[in-house]
């Protein structure tokens, strides 16, 4: 039989077993963190300094081109040029934000040169006019040079992947102002279903640091916390519904019509020269005829004024078409503030009709559209909140909640993995619909 001395002293060698064992993870977990911190907190510089830059750059050229028409009509030249840089740099493949997508699922690698290019030819789209957005040159941008940072740092390969995300995140922020949304989205915009938690204090990190940029350069282009949203009832959360399901169809239709251009434009033009000229004076062709640059660059100023009840009832179409025709062309933007300048002018559109809050219609559109189109319901919470403020919270999560089951497996993005199933617990691992 044992003492009870004896009983006491094998219990104090356990704890101070275990004591030891808890100090050893403790302390390799204080060196991952330091190891990450010190990681994101570069990366949050590197790329969020550039992104800055790049903000910077593309709202003097934005200001020049939306002060002078004539620039308007050098369009074709811009992607000729666009076109030589990238067989100049023997990049002539170019998979856009599904090569980064593509990076982290392991299936391939960016180039660095993938960082100028994607800056250059993306100041060049909006200089001359191009329908296009910003933040998905962003993430290439941020992908790029998190991908050398990671070489650089001689990480392995799934570090260097959790590098990548850092520079999405910080690429995104430093763009968008968002920075919460900016950190969630590229740990969950690669696999529905699934978010990588892994890069969770390194995204944070990074987009914090990248949102600080923009923020003391004052970029931030237009400000939407100015919206009232009423309580919410019944009637107003049935039109809710209503409205984010129709937004849910408009993000599958966008989808659609943006890969079925690209298919058309690749089979019966397959010279890309003679492309992106063909396009080019389509788009310059229809901005004259439509007598409005509202469907040039980004549309951030539609966006404001959808937001504050005033929209073109068929603007959300003809920046489908417009964005559709310079992407998928060959010149180089995103379809992210597209997808929220359809949501804005459609949800505006709708409120109008029915007499609810065109502003509130407009804020919800804005928050479907992007959900449906990015699969991202998470990231759609968060920058409507961000971007809108607390108040519009039930109407946010219906429209986030709705829209992402109503859009069912189609994407803007290839390269996007579909996990597991929107509307069953089964494991799927397969690509979006597009």
């Amino acid at each position: 039989m044992e003492t009870e001395k004896e009983k006491e002293k094998k219990k104090k060698y356990r704890v101070k077993r275990f004591i030891h064992a808890y100090a050893k993870k403790a302390n390799r977990h204080l060196i991952l963190f330091f190891k990450w911190t010190l990681i994101s907190v570069v990366t949050g510089v590197v790329v969020g300094g550039l992104s800055t830059l790049f903000a910077f750059i593309m709202n003097i050229v934005t200001d020049y081109r939306e002060k002078n028409d004539y620039i308007l009509l050098f369009l074709p030249l811009a992607g000729i040029l666009t076109v030589f840089l990238y067989s100049a740099f023997k990049y002539k493949n170019d998979k856009g934000t599904n090569l980064v997508l593509s990076t982290i699922h392991a299936q391939s690698e960016i180039p660095f040169r993938m960082a100028p290019l994607i800056f250059i030819t993306t100041i060049l789209t909006h200089f001359f006019g191009g329908s296009a957005g910003r933040e998905g040159a962003a993430l290439q941008l941020g992908g790029s040079i998190g991908n050398q940072l990671g070489r650089w740092f001689r990480l392995d390969d799934a570090d260097k992947r959790v590098v990548v995300l850092c520079g999405m995140s910080a690429a995104f922020s430093a763009l968008f102002g968002t920075p919460l949304a900016a950190a969630v989205f590229s740990i969950e915009v690669v696999s529905v279903g699934v978010m990588y938690y892994a890069a969770l204090v390194p995204c944070f990190f990074s987009s914090l640091i990248a949102s600080y940029f923009a923020v003391s350069f004052n970029l931030r282009e237009i400000d939407l916390s100015g919206i009232a949203f009423p309580e919410l009832g019944a009637i107003n959360a049935l039109e809710t519904v209503l409205l984010s399901m129709l937004c849910a169809v408009v993000s599958i239709l966008f989808i659609i019509l943006l890969h079925s251009t690209g298919d058309l434009f690749r089979k019966y033009m397959k010279n890309p020269y003679v492309r992106i000229t063909l396009a080019a004076f389509v788009i310059v062709a229809l901005s004259f005829i439509l007598g409005t640059r509202d469907y040039n660059g980004a549309g951030m100023n539609v966006i404001a004024r959808a937001a504050g009840g005033e929209a073109v009832p068929y603007a959300f179409i003809l920046k489908m078409i417009f964005t559709a025709i310079t992407i998928e062309a060959g010149f180089r933007g995103g379809e992210i503030v597209p997808s929220l300048f359809i949501g804005a002018t459609f949800g505006c559109t709708f409120g109008s009709i029915i007499g609810f809050s065109p502003s509130v219609c407009a804020a919800v559109g804005m928050t479907a559209v992007f959900c449906g189109v990015t699969n991202c319901p998470i990231t759609s919470l968060l920058i409507s909140l961000e971007l809108f403020g607390s108040e519009g919270i039930p109407y946010f999560m219906i429209a986030v909640a709705v829209s992402y089951f109503m859009s069912g497996y189609y994407g803007l993005y290839k390269d996007q993995t579909i996990v597991y199933s929107k509307y069953k617990t089964r494991y799927l691992n397969r690509k979006t619909r597009n």
